[in-house]
């Protein structure tokens, strides 16, 4: 069980603790400066029952497979293989047409995701960029945990490519976000102020979702949880 945990020593924890990730389902044992790693593990071994239970209730994983239906752009769409269609990926509707041979699809229905993202997000990106009358040096894409989006202070915005899986009102506030830092590098009032000045609404509905949906959009084209 050991090699199925991430331990993780906090400067400022008490107490040892056990946490799921609800976004890939791994388990990270958070231990204090001068804990025992053995004890730690001892003791998480005795949380399999809990452990078990909370790895239960995470979204099922949703593999790049042929007649797979995940969401794009907020609405559903499913994986249509036809082996002697071309190998790019072709949205037809709430069909995805990809052919070519089935060994590597997976791979080509995600670089389609990541290329599509990219494409929506630059322009996203550009057009709230010159509504606040700033530069952005460069727009890329990832596939970070913890953050949708990040702003440098060289001007570089980076994305994670899943926000192409949510609604459109999600991606763009958060566009309108990481834009908004072009002018504060910070959450100030005025910063927030901006945020919804550029995106033409509150976008609390938005944050929102995120939080009670967004775990789910890491499980599109990963596999499930190993015990």
């Amino acid at each position: 069980m050991s090699g199925a945990i991430e331990i993780v020593r906090h400067p400022r924890a008490r107490r040892m603790r056990l946490a799921v990730d609800p976004r890939d389902g791994k388990v990270r044992l958070t231990l204090p400066p001068r804990a025992s790693v053995k004890n730690g593990l001892a003791w998480a071994e005795e949380q399999r029952a809990w452990i078990a239970a909370q790895q239960a209730r995470l979204p099922g994983s949703l593999p790049l497979v042929p007649g797979a239906r995940f969401t794009f752009a907020g609405r559903e769409i499913a994986i249509d293989y036809v082996p002697t269609a071309p190998r790019t990926p072709r949205l037809d509707g709430d069909r995805l047409i990809c052919g070519g041979p089935r060994d590597g699809l997976e791979r080509r229905v995600e670089r389609w995701l990541r290329a599509e993202a990219l494409r929506v997000l630059s322009a996203e990106t550009t057009e709230y960029a010159e509504r606040a009358g700033v530069g952005v040096t460069r727009v890329s894409i990832g596939d970070p945990r913890g953050r949708w989006g990040s702003c440098a202070s060289s001007g570089a915005i980076r994305y994670s490519w899943r926000l192409i899986l949510a609604p459109d009102h999600v991606r763009r506030a958060t566009v309108a976000h990481e834009v908004a830092h072009r002018v504060h590098m910070n959450h100030s009032p005025a910063f927030h102020r901006l945020v919804e000045l550029l995106f033409e609404a509150d976008p609390t509905p938005a944050r929102t979702w995120l939080r009670r949906n967004g775990a789910a959009l890491h499980w599109v084209g990963r596999e499930g949880v190993s015990s």
